[in-house]
């Protein structure tokens, strides 16, 4: 019997996924894949309770379970949370996207990866989360319009969606997308 365990959102299941949800003969010659394919995600917590067992092989038989991702009950700092929360081990809106972000940007500055500044027309690196944020925005188009109380009325303004460019910013690091990047 094999184990395979590993932290939340690190996609165990698509291992699972990828094997069992297609005929397998160009992996083991004379053998079929049988079993349905289930719901995988890039977002930790789709996988609630163990699954089925799913047999990708019938010569040798093999099964395989789909468990939900383990974290430490403690986690012991704040930096590894960060670190955690980062990767999208833990969800985004429990820890907040602008305190993702703004973590990610102290982290890419630290590390002297500044792709980030070509790849979202800033003038140079910056540390200030708001200034970034407001760039990317703007960039992307990512504005939403707010009604603002005057002392002559009201009027809509348009803003730049803060959480929105956070989101991308997140997305744009764990895609890969900003280099590579090594937070230990």
């Amino acid at each position: 019997m094999k184990l395979y365990q590993a932290l939340r959102n690190v996609d165990k299941f698509r291992t699972v996924f990828d094997f069992g949800g297609r005929d397998v003969a160009h992996w083991f010659p004379g053998h079929m894949a049988k079993g349905r394919a289930s719901r995988v995600g890039g977002e930790p917590g789709i996988t609630k309770a163990v699954l089925t067992k799913i047999q990708v092989c019938e010569r040798p038989i093999m099964h395989l379970l789909d468990t939900p991702g383990v974290l430490p009950p403690k986690i012991e700092s704040v930096e590894t949370g960060m670190k955690l929360a980062l990767c999208g081990t833990i969800l985004d809106h429990l820890v907040g996207e602008d305190i993702i972000a703004d973590y990610l940007l102290y982290s890419l500055n630290r590390l002297g990866k500044f792709s980030y500044v070509e790849r979202y027309d800033l003038q140079e690196p910056s540390d200030d989360i708001q200034y970034v944020l407001k760039r990317i925005a703007v960039k992307l188009g990512k504005t939403q319009r707010v009604k603002a109380i005057t002392g002559v009325g009201n009027i809509t303004v348009t803003v730049p969606n803060y959480t929105a460019a956070a989101y991308d910013f997140i997305r744009s690091f764990r895609k890969g997308e900003l280099g590579r990047v090594m937070l230990d």
